[in-house]
């Protein structure tokens, strides 16, 4: 299993509406981006990811899984160089993890949410997702 992380403005797609997509999930649509298509390209059924706050909020609010392979973007009007995967809400962290918080961690340096801010689906390290985990308040955090 591998690990990452959505970036999502919360006045554009809340952690809320996500929770509220229920088990079916939603589409993570609009990436126009390179590197981010092809990092949901490589993602599995069931691979987990962390859910970020940006721009309002920039923290961790909760974990998603993938639920559906990559496909079409159903928002890129037949431009077929973009994809999606779907996800759905699994749990809220029980404490966010604040951006601050990660930067101010060492364990956390080379995190891509560190060193790659403006990347909108990254991948995260099996370490990184357990410090962040731990961080969040996880007793027995899901892999």
């Amino acid at each position: 299993m591998a690990h990452w992380l959505y970036k999502s403005e919360p006045g554009a797609w809340s952690w809320e509406q996500q929770k509220a997509a229920g088990e079916k999930g939603t589409e993570w649509t609009g990436v126009r981006n390179y590197l981010a298509r092809n990092n949901m390209r490589a993602m599995q059924i069931g691979d987990k990811g962390f859910f970020y706050h940006s721009n309002d909020g920039l923290e961790i609010v909760g974990i998603v899984e993938v639920c559906a392979l990559s496909h079409p973007d159903s928002t890129a009007k037949g431009d077929d160089r973009w994809d999606c995967v779907d996800i759905r809400a699994v749990m809220d962290v029980p404490k966010p993890v604040t951006l601050k918080d990660i930067k101010a961690n060492e364990k956390l340096s080379k995190m891509s949410l560190v060193t790659s801010m403006r990347l909108s689906v990254q991948p995260v390290t099996d370490d990184e997702w357990a410090e962040v985990c731990r961080m969040g308040g996880f007793d027995n955090p899901p892999r």
